[in-house]
């Protein structure tokens, strides 16, 4: 019989991501605990909705939220399971799950509390969306240690009319970070003109541009999603945010290097292509 001491021994550290599974595996709540097992992080899931691509309609999203009753249970077993190490915040969807999320979290009080602010829940109607958004901005983003925005969410967050250029993505991050307080890793990708995927760190004192060089001009499925999981896990193991953000978009690229191809009308990221390359 193994006791519960002999267990605290060399043991992971724990990350919890709250988000929705999407059933291919590309992106989401599985590609995030993959990243977070490739990263020698403990995964756990809160669970906020199942989307089901329609091969039958041109591959459209159908999300099935989960009602906010097994939402909020799921968080109660997480939280008193762990002494969690760090939390990482994915695709919400609806304005009534941010609010069961947001007060779960001012209730843990994570050290590190990592949002990839996904703004426009596809599949929903606009007005939905909408409010998606401005409830996202309201309640969750104020809580967040660090934000990992994509382009689009980058304008939207920072107010901007337009990002057309690694200055402009610098001008975002700050702006970001002024209005939240979290340290800001602000993904240019394949959107900024150039041979160079650029993403821009902040934090309020340190501003670095990290480059690596682009793997085609085609987003791939999962890489947001991986990124931000990929920072929680190097901030879940100690390291500080711009150490966590410089591995993570490393473990990014070399996903995308070795992505999968499918039947899909896009490419997934593959989480082992970190570990293929060591």
């Amino acid at each position: 019989m193994w006791s519960m001491s002999e267990t605290t021994r060399n043991q992971p550290p724990v990350a919890m991501t709250v988000a929705g599974s999407e059933a291919t595996g590309g992106a989401g709540a599985l590609a995030d605990i993959k990243t977070f097992t490739s990263l020698g992080v403990f995964g756990s899931l809160a669970l906020t909705c199942i989307v089901a691509f329609d091969p039958e309609n041109e591959w459209g999203h159908r999300v099935t939220p989960v009602d906010q009753q097994t939402l909020a249970n799921q968080l109660q077993t997480i939280t008193a399971a762990y002494d969690l190490d760090a939390v990482k915040i994915g695709m919400l969807g609806h304005p009534d799950t941010i609010r069961t999320v947001a007060t779960a979290m001012k209730e843990l009080k994570p050290r590190h509390l990592v949002l990839d602010p996904v703004l426009i829940c596809k599949g929903q109607e606009p007005g939905a969306a909408l409010d998606t958004d401005q409830a996202l901005k309201a309640e969750v983003l104020p809580l967040a240690t660090f934000v990992t925005p994509n382009h689009f969410e980058s304008l939207s967050l920072s107010g901007m009319e337009s990002i057309d250029s690694v200055e402009d993505l610098k001008e975002a991050a700050k702006r970001i970070h002024d209005s939240s307080g979290a340290a800001v890793l602000a993904k240019g990708g394949v959107r900024l003109a150039g041979a160079e995927a650029v993403d821009v760190f902040y934090d309020g004192s340190t501003l670095e541009v990290l480059t690596e060089p682009k793997v085609g001009e085609v987003p791939v499925s999962g890489a947001g999603c991986s990124l931000a999981a990929a920072v929680t896990a190097e901030l879940a193991k100690g390291a500080p945010p711009l150490d966590a953000a410089r591995p993570a978009k490393s473990f990014v690229t070399a996903g995308i290097r070795h992505r999968l191809g499918s039947h899909l009308p896009f490419d997934s990221l593959w989480q082992g292509g970190y570990a293929a390359e060591a």
